[in-house]
């Protein structure tokens, strides 16, 4: 119990002593690894992953990643300048990067290295189904969600060896069942509504986004009905899974349209 108490103190005390209040949300988030550390490794890692796959350049499709995703960007400054963060872009080294796979997917490392892959084209169809991904991606980066879940990945493995001094004079086969027991619990009701929420957020500040960039929020919806029946109904139940279900994010990013559009509204950006 003693040990328990001990590791529980210092998860605490780490999870107090790093926090960080990021602008877009207004919460205080996990950031037990600085940005300092993260952004070089991430970078060299973006490089690293460009050399080996095949980065479509100069083409129609690559010209428009690039312009739609420097508007969402612009669109970020715009929005950080107007409420006093003038410098929290200064590390950031933004890229945009058409690779070519079939996989229906894009990402972004932290500080604003984008990729996204062919595969998702035919489903983005237009600029504002693209803008709809690249402001997600772009969230991603601007509310460090990477260094978040580093963090939260550090406190597990924290927790993983309280567990571990805890049950230590058990039988091995005890000890697994702990270990087991740990992962999964931590795994379903941690680390998976963790990822879940990111997520979410990133819909929600994406959203934002590309309405201030000029596209329409609305058309985020037609874009996430396209993901949806992609899918076939293929993707696992929302509480086994990183993402929520395309009913939900769709639910939510209805609620938040009116929202989003009275908040580009005071940069000037007004939709029928």
């Amino acid at each position: 119990m003693r040990y328990k108490k001990y590791v529980a103190g210092l998860v605490g005390l780490a999870f107090a002593a790093s926090c960080a209040t990021n602008p877009f949300t207004g919460k205080s988030t996990l950031a037990l690894v600085s940005n300092s550390e993260i952004l070089p490794s991430a970078f060299q890692q973006y490089n690293q992953f460009l050399f080996e796959n095949k980065v479509i350049a100069n083409t129609n499709d690559a010209k428009k990643v690039e312009s739609v995703g420097t508007k969402i960007k612009v669109a970020a400054e715009r929005w950080l300048n107007a409420n006093g963060y003038t410098t929290y872009l200064k590390d950031y080294q933004w890229e945009y990067k058409l690779v070519e796979s079939k996989e229906v997917n894009a990402w972004c490392m932290p500080g604003g290295k984008i990729v996204v892959y062919s595969g998702i084209l035919p489903i983005t169809k237009d600029d504002a189904g693209l803008a709809t991904v690249l402001g997600h991606e772009v969230s991603h980066a601007l509310c460090n969600h990477g260094q978040q879940r580093m963090s939260a990945g550090l406190i597990q493995q924290l927790g993983a060896a309280g567990v571990g001094v805890a049950v230590g004079g058990k039988s091995t086969e005890v000890q697994q069942m702990a270990m087991t027991a740990y992962g999964v619990t931590t795994e379903l009701g941690g680390m998976m509504p963790f990822s879940r929420k990111h997520e979410s957020e990133a819909d929600k500040i994406g959203l934002l986004l590309m309405a201030i960039a000029g596209y329409n929020p609305e058309q985020a919806i037609t874009f996430w009905e396209r993901m949806a029946a992609n899918s076939n109904g293929q993707a696992p139940p929302e509480f086994l899974s990183t993402h929520p279900s395309d009913a939900t994010r769709i639910a939510q990013i209805r609620e938040l349209i009116p929202q989003v559009k009275a908040e580009a509204a005071k940069f000037g950006v007004t939709f029928k």
